[in-house]
């Protein structure tokens, strides 16, 4: 199997990488357009801010392919704004695989928010052997909306998308990377789908 991580410039790439190769698989970080639309699985990993990850996509004509991709596809953090139709973030327009708005958090609480959330109502095989209510490790600021997409919902001052799917296309707004025993067979379910 071939597995992929796009390397556009947005973060984290290193810790997804090296989480996939603690459950034994060998991915590669690319930004290859032929090497992406040709891999089994892809990843679309991201830390930073989506304005400019945007215009990063948009340099590598990622934005245009990405949509398009047939194989499974998991975006992680930023990757799930990217892949919403627009964010509040540099009020960007991002790559519409979801047609959802992205929100700014908007609360007394601290922001952004950092640390452990449960995850709950897990949907879909991306979840198989995780526990309902489980911990997943979030930073962010931004957040999806809860949506006929989503699969996963948590709560930071109001419920939200921890993750997303449509068709072919999974997102996590948490890190699964770092999110310990439930992050890492988030990252074997996906291998395996």
């Amino acid at each position: 199997m071939k597995l992929v991580i796009i390397d556009y410039g947005a973060g984290n790439i290193k810790s997804v990488k090296y989480a996939l190769e603690r459950i034994g698989v060998n991915a590669e970080l690319t930004n290859d357009l032929v090497k992406i639309e040709n891999a089994d699985k892809v990843i679309l990993p991201g830390v930073g801010e989506a304005s400019s990850a945007m215009v990063e996509l948009k340099k590598y004509k990622l934005n245009k392919l990405i949509p398009a991709l047939k194989q499974p596809v998991l975006g992680i953090c930023l990757g799930i704004q990217l892949m919403c139709e627009f964010t509040e973030e540099g009020n960007t327009d991002c790559m519409g695989i979801f047609p959802i708005k992205v929100k700014k958090f908007t609360t007394k609480l601290k922001v952004p928010q950092v640390g452990w959330n449960n995850i709950s109502k897990l949907k879909t095989c991306l979840f198989n052997q995780v526990k309902e209510n489980e911990y997943a490790y979030f930073v962010h600021s931004f957040y999806a909306p809860l949506s006929e997409y989503t699969i996963a919902q948590t709560t930071y001052d109001k419920e939200f998308s921890a993750a997303l799917q449509k068709a072919n296309f999974y997102a996590c707004q948490f890190h699964p990377e770092k999110s310990s025993d439930a992050g890492q067979q988030i990252l074997k379910n996906f291998v395996n789908l």
